[in-house]
């Protein structure tokens, strides 16, 4: 019986003291949490506000102001250049709020999270494709918005760029002879990006490839491609 008695007592004080360390703590009212956030984001402490607006979601999940918490988050994370983070609180809004009145601005804000960690047009455009999607999202979603205008020259810029890096690589396969791997990046600036200033180079270039590789009837037909396209390019000229 005494045995019985030390277990239980035992028991209880573990208990007691699983209990305290795992205390809930109440949630903030959110207006206390919201004061704060701002009060750090006109600091410019973009890291702790993005912390602030974020616990304001997530104690209040259901409050009409939890929306434009994340909006915040993102935007606070983004001016601390940490767009990871950014990404982060702008995909939980689009899961979460699809249908908000500020999802062309979240499109936008994710589109530029992409867009300023493009790199130079000789390293991996990856980060310029994701930019690129973004934008063209918005931009065919929302046609109206007040962000579509910016995202539209956004996309010209980012196809600019795209096939750039694509003539890059081109370039180089000539050099070393390799055809096939040549044609490929110039068939995909043709293809894929015919309103950018590369496409008069792709083509004069894919004819240079075919007529390398022996097959004239293709060099030929880029040939007159480029001469119907555009007659008065510098690369129309250069055709023999």
């Amino acid at each position: 019986m005494k045995k019985l008695m030390f277990i239980c007592a035992v028991c209880t004080a573990l208990c007691g003291c699983q209990s305290s360390d795992n205390e809930v703590k109440p949630a903030r009212p959110i207006n206390e949490i919201y004061e704060n956030a701002y009060r750090e984001f006109n600091k410019e402490h973009f890291a702790r506000a993005a912390e602030e607006f974020l616990s304001a979601e997530s104690q209040h999940p259901s409050h009409e102001y939890a929306s434009d918490a994340l909006i915040m988050a993102a935007y606070s994370y983004y001016k601390d250049d940490d767009f990871a983070g950014a990404l982060l609180a702008a995909d939980r809004f689009m899961r979460f709020h699809p249908g908000h009145r500020d999802v062309p601005y979240v499109l936008y804000l994710r589109g530029m999270c992409y867009y300023r960690q493009v790199s130079d047009v000789r390293r991996e455009p990856g980060m310029s494709v994701y930019a690129l999607q973004q934008f063209q999202q918005l931009a065919e979603r929302f046609p109206r918005s007040p962000y579509a205008e910016n995202a539209k020259n956004k996309i010209t810029i980012l196809k600019n760029y795209i096939a750039g890096k694509a003539m890059y690589a081109a370039r180089n396969d000539m050099r070393r002879q390799n055809w096939p791997s040549a044609i490929t990046h110039l068939q995909s600036i043709v293809t894929g990006a015919q309103e950018t200033v590369m496409t008069p180079e792709a083509m004069f270039r894919l004819t240079e490839c075919y007529r390398a590789i022996g097959l004239e009837s293709q060099a030929s037909g880029y040939a007159e491609m480029l001469r119907l396209n555009f007659p008065d390019n510098e690369w129309t000229k250069k055709l023999k």
